[in-house]
């Protein structure tokens, strides 16, 4: 079903049915089991999907290999009681990024390994990204040799494909700037030019037909292009139909291909439905996800520290300041500017680099230490409405649990909701 699903995306929206789907970008479990939660009750397929640099043969920054990604989603949809035929699992951004430091015959033959590995993994849908220059190269390469190159992994992908599974969907084509979100204050970002999408395809068509994959290429189902919608550390561009007009015109030229959108993170609930009726049917979101988690957790903290079950050195807030401080690779060279700045950017900023820290084991230990001291009792309405004033379950009208994983599952429900809104049409 899941790869039936995705194939159909653009069918549907060829026949003119403006409708979509959600791709949950994250490997945090509880925004896996929020999203899975959520799914369930509107009897919808779920797509979750983990990058190169998350999950690769090498562990990447989760410690998971394609393989232990899907084992660990599994398990989540069986405690959440999802069905497994309505998972759909995917990879973003495969390609030779993780080790672009490396000559790029190199580079290029670990990416082959990984995206073998998610291949005989049975995600249903991989994108496909070589736009970077490895060691010694422009840092961006030409539309050429970007496709080239993605046809070699797509050639990695089907000699693994294992029997009996039904063989991947493909997305080419990436988004400028960088994945996560811009490093700097955003004025202005340029959508892609509708010449530069039919090249996209055409290179890419011609590569995939070079290397004999003609039944990989029937199953390319979007590109990445850019639609003008962008996120900073505390600034956002907002879609414009009227700018993407000649971008969406173009899809009239590319039968069945659809639009993914990347970096709508934050995108209000009408500019979310704009996208996807004007073919942008595949809607990535992750950070605002770890966002609206990390605000949440934050909100927990106040709470406990106002019931006196935690003191301050043993806040959510506090442990995660001094872990950043310890290990600041992840966030340094992005958040510029003086220390007062950069300790509100490592809070607060919506490129929510904070969410790479979550698995170290003093995070988890502060949250799991918060949740404990919690409990499973319902938390009283005036403090959830002081301290999470946004969640559904501030109001009296509100009916079930208040206790504080449900909390923390509502916040997080909360942002998957708006895209699932614009995605059903």
């Amino acid at each position: 079903m899941s790869v039936e699903f995705l194939l159909d995306l653009p069918r549907h929206y060829a026949a003119g049915t403006r409708s979509g789907i959600v791709s949950v970008c994250s490997a945090h479990p509880l925004v896996i089991e929020a999203a899975l939660r959520d799914g369930l009750r509107r009897d919808r397929p779920v797509l979750i999907e983990a990058t190169c640099n998350q999950v690769n043969q090498e562990g990447g920054y989760t410690g998971m290999n394609p393989a232990d990604f899907r084992r660990f989603v599994e398990r989540i949809a069986g405690d959440v009681g999802f069905p497994l035929s309505r998972l759909i699992l995917g990879g973003d951004h495969l390609g030779p990024n993780p080790w672009k430091h490396l000559p790029a015959e190199e580079a290029m033959e670990r990416a082959r390994v990984m995206i073998a590995a998610y291949a005989r993994a049975g995600f249903a849908k991989l994108h496909l990204d070589t736009s970077m220059g490895c060691q010694g190269e422009p840092v961006a390469l030409s539309d050429h040799l970007t496709a080239y190159r993605a046809a070699d992994l797509a050639a990695a992908a089907e000699a693994a494909l294992p029997l009996g599974l039904p063989a991947p969907v493909y997305v080419v084509g990436t988004e400028v700037p960088i994945p996560g979100g811009a490093l700097e204050a955003l004025d202005h970002v340029e959508v892609t030019r509708p010449e530069a999408a039919r090249q996209t395809v055409e290179v890419h068509r011609h590569a995939f037909l070079e290397r004999g994959l003609a039944a990989a290429l029937s199953r390319v189902i979007a590109i990445v292009v850019q639609p003008g919608v962008e996120f900073g550390n505390d600034d956002l561009i907002v879609y414009d139909p009227e700018k993407a007009r000649p971008l969406v015109s173009s899809l009239s030229e590319l039968p069945g291909i659809v639009f993914e959108a990347h970096s709508t993170d934050y995108q209000p609930g009408r500019a979310l439905s704009e996208l996807v009726r004007d073919g942008f049917v595949i809607l990535k979101v992750g950070p605002a996800l770890t966002f609206a988690l990390r605000e949440a957790l934050y909100g927990l903290d106040q709470i406990g520290l106002q019931l006196g079950l935690i003191t301050p050195d043993q806040a959510v807030s506090a442990v995660m300041e001094r872990t950043m401080l310890d290990q600041p690779s992840f966030w340094e060279k992005y958040y510029p500017g003086t220390p007062a700045q950069q300790y509100l950017q490592r809070h607060f900023s919506l490129s929510d680099r904070i969410r790479y820290y979550w698995p170290h084991a003093d995070a988890a230990a502060a949250v799991e230490r918060l949740m404990t001291a919690l409990g499973a009792e319902d938390i009283p309405v005036p403090l959830i409405g002081q301290y999470l004033g946004g969640s559904r379950a501030a109001t009296f009208d509100y009916v079930g649990p208040r206790d504080a994983r449900t909390l923390l599952i509502l916040a997080v429900q909360r942002q998957i909701e708006l895209y699932q809104a614009a995605v059903e049409g």
